[in-house]
């Protein structure tokens, strides 16, 4: 059986969460959630989302500047879900990558149709993300996404700190290609790193080390970024 397309929700409103969860779930997709402009970096990262909800008043970044840095790395549409009905705001999210504008408050049938049409869109573009899977493998490395585990081969799992594992997911996710320094803080430590190229370098060793002989699976692309595939 095919898992639901993954929603994420991204709110600092705990009662826009309290009624979108349900309502999404009962539409037949799986929602996610993000209180933050990090916590949606991470989540979009490691969770591939296949359409996101994007509120621009964010405690921690202005969604507008939120968008281009989420479509750098993910290709789910994003419909801007906001207060702001200023005609500019509208044209600003859309120039800056957002698929859809839809102002608070809003009728649930009219956000769920709007939701339809923009996976239509993505699936004819084919740039809707497949269904969510549950293990990523890449040469002698399994990844296990609902267990959190890593292993090589049939040894023991890899002991990963939180930030070692959503690095390696983040690479993972984008097997075969180059991520770059500011996507990846972005996705795993947030806008308030993006520029700690030597921070990302530390944790890319350290992840080097734990993968011990399958190290060269985690390629240095230099000057740009990382990517992990198949040596």
């Amino acid at each position: 059986m095919s898992q639901p397309p993954r929603i994420l929700v991204v709110d600092d409103e705990k009662q826009i969460h309290r009624f979108l969860g349900p309502a999404l779930g009962a539409a037949g997709y799986a929602p996610l959630r993000a209180e933050t402009a990090q916590e949606a970096l991470r989540t979009a990262a490691t969770a591939a989302p296949a359409l996101l909800l994007l509120d621009l008043g964010l405690p921690d970044m202005d969604g507008q500047a939120l968008i281009p840095r989420l479509r750098a790395f993910c290709p789910a549409p994003i419909l801007v879900v906001s207060a702001r009905g200023q005609e500019t705001e509208k044209v600003a999210a859309l120039d800056a990558g957002a698929e859809d504008y839809v102002e608070k408050p809003f009728s649930l049938a009219e956000l769920l149709a709007r939701i339809r049409v923009a996976l239509r869109r993505a699936e004819a573009a084919g740039a809707a993300p497949a269904p969510a899977a549950a293990r990523i493998e890449i040469g002698p490395l399994a990844i296990d996404l609902e267990r959190r585990l890593a292993r090589l081969g049939e040894d023991p799992p890899l002991h990963l700190t939180p930030r070692e594992w959503e690095l390696l997911v983040a690479l993972a996710r984008a097997r075969g290609r180059v991520m770059t320094q500011r996507q990846l803080l972005d996705a795993v430590w947030g806008p308030a790193h993006a520029e700690d190229a030597q921070y990302l370098r530390v944790y890319v060793g350290h992840l080097r080390q734990k993968l011990g002989a399958a190290a060269g699976l985690l390629r240095t692309e230099p000057g740009v970024g990382y990517r992990l595939e198949e040596g």
